[in-house]
């Protein structure tokens, strides 16, 4: 697969994590690295939560050498903010500042961020103008394709963001009223392919190779964001290069190998989080991993049972070794 480029950074690969407010934590991102991800984007920070030293926000900001490339996503509405939180944090290890104009979330939404700046193009403009002039690291938009049905309007912001100075636009193929509900309609992708001429990234119902082929052959985008088909499944993006560099499908990971990534992952919070904490964040992550395998539904129960790293290790291996117990 060839490289992207996003302003001055160059991706290896077309294939780029989305930015999943509770799930691409710092250990989901370097494991969906080491699959082959070309470039990985955090959780959504609060600009807001900057300015204000946050906690929580500054746990949001972790980032590691390993995992870069790496895409750091704020969301806000006030572009002076936004800015000038840039600035302050553009020495930390990140590649690209995107701008989140997709959140569907009602907490997010109501305060006029996220997907609310579908409705405001000048504001649109304005944000990405001034995170272009305060920072070097280029600058990047997520959107949707409208807020709603009667608002449909991903190319005029795409090209108000392009003549802001924007460097690459993802566009999810559904509107903020839809939620992630439907499916994700990929000509809107196209038009604004045909809109722009910097970078589009097609986003939504990505779950396979030959996914990544259709979307590229009906919208002619430059990159291909993956969000809900990657829950679970870091396994996605080497079997997706390993399809286009053989055309051979690799099998799903067997038992084992999927207990073992769980257990890197929640090592890995733990050593973020504490124990406490990343098990319970885990139980989510450990259901998305093991959905479809044999007694899953069982599997998923018991997990939630879980409070420690012990427990949790020794549920999953009792799985894998088919010694299941109980209801």
């Amino acid at each position: 697969m060839d490289t992207l480029k996003i302003g001055n950074v160059t991706l290896e690969n077309h294939l780029i994590l989305a930015p999943m407010a509770g799930v691409c934590d710092l250990p989901f991102r370097l494991l969906c690295k080491e699959q082959g991800a070309g470039l990985v984007c955090m959780e959504m920070v609060s600009a807001k939560g900057i300015y204000y030293n946050n906690k929580k926000t500054e746990e949001l900001l972790t980032i590691e050498p390993e995992e870069r490339p790496v895409s750091l996503q704020f969301f806000g509405a006030d572009a002076d903010i936004m800015s000038e939180m840039a600035k302050r944090v553009e020495e930390r290890p990140f590649d690209i500042l995107d701008v989140n104009m997709g959140c569907p979330v009602p907490k997010v939404v109501n305060n006029g961020e996220g997907s609310a700046l579908m409705k405001q193009p000048k504001l649109a403009y304005e944000i990405v103008s001034k995170l272009v002039k305060a920072i070097r690291k280029p600058v990047t938009v997520k959107i949707r394709k409208g807020f709603d049905d009667a608002h449909v309007n991903a190319e005029e912001i795409a090209r108000a963001v392009e003549e802001a100075g924007a460097s690459a636009i993802a566009v999810h193929g559904r509107t903020r009223e839809q939620y992630y509900s439907g499916r994700a309609d990929w000509d809107i992708i196209r038009r604004v392919k045909e809109a722009v001429s910097i970078p589009v990234i097609g986003n939504g119902d990505i779950l396979t190779a030959e996914d990544v082929l259709r979307m590229k052959r009906q919208t002619g985008c430059d990159g291909f964001m993956i969000g809900r088909g990657a829950q679970g499944n870091p396994w996605i993006f080497r079997q997706i290069l390993h399809y286009m560099e053989t055309g051979e499908e690799l099998p799903r990971p067997g038992m084992e190998e999927i207990v073992e990534m769980i257990l890197r992952h929640a090592k890995g919070l733990i050593a973020l989080k504490g124990e406490t904490t990343a098990i319970r964040e885990m139980r989510k992550h450990a259901a998305w991993y093991t959905s479809g395998c044999k007694n899953s539904a069982k599997l998923r129960r018991k997990i939630n049972e879980t409070e420690t790293y012990g427990q949790l290790e020794e549920l999953l291996c009792a799985a894998a070794e088919g010694r299941l117990a109980g209801n």
